[in-house]
C-alpha cells in the first residue's frame, strides 16, 4: 500500500452571531480537514487545529511540504513517517503550525491503519476502558456588550447548558479581573450550588491578576481554572498551583513530548489538556499521555473543531487508562462546544449527534465502533463549504 495524495479541505462559513474570548472576536467558523488517499482505495481522515488564516497557511504546509515527503510511502509505517516529517521540519519549527499540520496527517494515517485492520481506533491503541464518555458543555462566550448584559446572559446560558444534560459547564472570561469575577458569580448562580463549572481565561492574566480571580473561584467552588497565564510562564503556573486550591489546567498550546516534559516536570498543572489536532497527532498524543500519567497528572483532552476532532477524541478518551485506578476511578470528560458548529453537526454522512446523546443518556456519549475513526465525511458538504 502506498500514499498517493494528501489533500487539505479548508472549510468556512459565517456564524449567525459574533463570538469572542479573551484574545479576539470572530464571526466565521473554520475547519481544516485532511484526506490521505492510497493506491488500494483506502482513505484516511484527520484534522489540523487552527482557525481562519492559520488553516489556510497550514494547508500550504500539508500539501506543499509534508505531501512530497510522504508520497509513495506505506501509510502503515506511521511512526516512521512521523519522525521523518518531524526531523525534516525541526529546523523550521518544533512547535506551532508545522506540528498542527503534521497532526492532521498523522490522525489520517491512524484512520487508515484502523480500516486496514478492520478495528476501531480505540482497539488499535489497546482497547476501551469505557464505552461511553461523559461530556461537559462550554459556552458563555464574550460579546461586544456591557458587563451587566454579560452577567444576565451568562446566568441564562449556564442554566440552559446544565438543563441540556451535560455533566458540567465551562465559561469564558477576559473583560478584566473584577469584571470577570462578576461573570463567574453569575455562572454559579445560573447552575446552582452543586453543579461543576470551569473557567477558561485563554491566558489573559498576569500572575497577580490570576491570583485575584483564582481566590474568587475558590469561594465559588469552581472545578478548574484553565490557562490563567501565558503558556510560556511556567513559573506563574507553578506559583498558582501552589497558592490556590482550585485546580489549575492547561496545555492546549503546547506541542510535542519535549514541551510537555517541561510542563510536567515544572509541576504547574493539576489537569493536563493536550490538543491532539495540534501537538503532533495521535502518535505524539499517546506519548504525551504516558508522560502525564507518569507524573500522576489527570488528562482532560482539549477538543475544538469538527466532527473529525470529536470522533478522534472519543476514541482517545475511551482508550485512556484510569489514573491512578481503583474501584471508583477518576474519569475523563469530553469537551463539547455548545455554540453553532455545522462542521461538527453536519459534516458526516452519519452525524455523531452529541447533543441528543447527552440529553437522552444523562450526559454520556457513545464511542464510535466502526473501523478507524468510525466516521465518513460527506463529500458534497466538503465541496459546499470549501474556501
Amino acid at each position: 500500500m502506498k500514499i498517493t495524495s494528501i489533500r487539505s479541505h479548508v472549510l468556512q462559513y459565517d456564524l449567525p452571531e459574533e463570538l469572542g474570548y479573551s484574545q479576539q472576536y470572530y464571526a466565521k467558523r473554520t475547519a481544516h480537514i485532511v484526506e490521505v488517499s492510497t493506491d488500494e482505495g483506502i482513505t484516511g481522515w484527520g484534522e489540523c487545529f487552527g482557525p481562519g488564516p492559520v488553516a489556510v497557511a497550514n494547508k500550504g504546509i500539508v500539501e506543499g511540504v509534508i505531501q512530497p515527503m510522504l508520497l509513495g510511502q506505506n501509510p502503515l509505517d506511521r511512526d516512521v513517517l512521523w519522525h521523518k516529517v518531524y526531523n525534516l521540519l525541526r529546523d523550521h519549527g518544533q512547535k506551532g503550525m508545522p506540528m498542527q499540520s503534521l497532526s492532521g496527517v498523522d490522525i489520517a494515517l491512524w484512520d487508515i491503519a484502523g480500516k486496514v485492520a478492520g478495528l476501531p481506533l480505540h482497539t488499535l491503541i489497546g482497547g476501551a476502558h469505557r464505552r461511553q464518555v461523559r461530556s461537559y458543555g462550554y459556552g458563555m462566550m464574550l460579546k461586544r456588550e456591557s458587563v451587566d448584559d454579560h452577567v444576565a446572559r451568562f446566568i441564562d446560558e449556564a442554566a440552559a447548558i446544565r438543563d441540556m444534560g451535560f455533566a458540567a459547564t465551562k465559561m469564558k472570561v477576559g473583560l478584566g479581573p473584577r469584571e470577570d469575577v462578576r461573570l463567574c458569580e453569575a455562572v454559579r448562580r445560573g447552575v446552582g450550588e452543586d453543579f461543576p463549572f470551569m473557567v477558561d481565561a485563554n491566558h489573559c492574566y498576569t500572575t497577580s491578576d490570576a491570583f485575584f480571580v483564582g481566590r474568587a473561584l475558590e469561594e465559588l467552588d469552581a472545578y478548574w481554572f484553565e490557562e490563567p497565564v501565558a503558556p510560556e510562564d511556567h513559573d506563574g503556573y507553578r506559583e498558582l498551583r501552589a497558592g490556590l486550591s482550585v485546580n489549575i489546567s492547561g496545555g492546549e498550546a503546547e506541542f510535542g513530548r519535549w514541551g510537555w516534559r517541561a510542563i510536567l516536570e515544572n509541576r504547574g498543572l493539576d489537569i493536563a489538556q493536550p490538543e491532539v489536532c495540534a501537538l503532533g497527532g495521535i502518535s505524539e498524543y499517546l506519548r504525551v499521555l504516558a508522560l502525564c500519567h507518569a507524573h500522576f497528572t489527570p488528562v482532560v483532552n482539549h477538543v475544538w473543531g469538527s466532527a473529525v476532532a470529536v470522533a478522534t477524541n472519543l476514541h482517545l478518551l475511551a482508550a485512556m487508562p484510569p489514573m491512578p485506578g481503583g474501584l471508583n476511578p477518576w474519569e475523563p470528560w469530553l469537551e463539547f462546544d455548545t455554540t453553532d458548529n455545522r462542521f461538527r453537526d453536519q459534516l458526516l454522512q452519519e452525524p455523531l449527534d452529541i447533543q441528543r446523546q447527552v440529553r437522552e443518556k444523562n450526559g454520556l456519549v457513545d464511542v464510535p465502533q466502526g473501523p478507524g475513526l468510525g466516521i465518513e465525511p460527506d463529500r458534497d458538504f466538503l465541496r459546499a463549504y470549501a474556501i
